[in-house]
């Protein structure tokens, strides 16, 4: 009978499955059903089956909202023509899975990195897969507001924080994303970030689709000395997702 149900965002985000742990055949079946590919729900740098046979186990929203090994690439790669700095400190406000964080570290040579999730079952799942792959990837269980208060970069040290809060509303299906509507809003991030990190130079890479609603994009680059737009074309169905570069105290040369 559940085999029947077909296995796409409304089912793992609004039902039963949200906060239940899924076997190998559902997210596989996520995959089909969403997007024609069983191998979708890629992380770690790797297929579904690997990170399962690893004991790599993930939530249904989890599956739905952590970024995949392709996107996390292309972010990191991104992030690598900027930052020319050595051994930046990289922060992930909202970690989820970690892979994003992952992948940045492995684009970022010597760069330490730390993760925020407050969610006390999406934590618990996270640090457990990443100590069962043996990833050095420290995730914290605690909000982005007092992670931040505790973040202390040394003298001079850059600062890279990625930032993609959960979109809820914030995405609508005709107008686009609002990033001033996201939970909570970028442009709050924003101010903390301001507030909490202002002795160090700050990279802000902002988690984007393609369409915008106007008036958002340049509320949140007002904020920042440099941005610059980067969606990506990685042949996948729907919108394209992409980033926000943004710095404070520095400009890319």
């Amino acid at each position: 009978m559940e085999r029947a149900q077909r296995y796409d965002r409304p089912f793992l985000l609004g039902g039963a499955k949200r906060n239940a742990v899924l076997e190998l055949w559902e997210v596989e079946r996520y995959g089909i059903d969403s997007y024609g590919d069983a191998e979708w729900v890629s992380i770690y740098g790797l297929r579904p089956s690997e990170w399962y046979a690893r004991g790599v186990r993930l939530l249904g929203r989890t599956v739905v909202e952590c970024t995949r090994d392709r996107l996390g690439d292309a972010i990191g790669r991104q992030v690598a023509v900027v930052v020319r700095q050595a051994s930046p400190l990289v922060v992930d406000l909202f970690a989820g899975s970690g892979n994003t964080l992952h992948w940045l570290l492995r684009h970022l040579p010597g760069a330490q990195g730390l993760g925020f999730e407050m969610d006390p079952r999406v934590f618990a799942l996270t640090r457990a897969n990443l100590e069962a792959l043996a990833l050095p990837v420290e995730i914290l269980n605690v909000d982005y507001v007092t992670g931040l208060a505790h973040v202390r970069g040394a003298e001079g040290q850059l600062l890279v924080a990625f930032i993609a809060p959960p979109w809820g509303e914030a995405l609508d299906p005709t107008s686009g994303l609002d990033l001033r509507r996201t939970t909570p809003s970028v442009t709050e991030i924003l101010d903390v970030l301001g507030r909490e990190v202002s002795a160090n130079p700050l990279l802000c890479v902002v988690q984007v689709h393609e369409r915008l609603v106007p008036g958002c994009l340049a509320e949140v680059r007002a904020r920042f000395d440099w941005s610059e737009l980067r969606i990506f074309d990685l042949n996948v169905p729907g919108e394209k997702p992409g980033v926000l570069l943004g710095t404070r105290g520095w400009i890319p040369e």
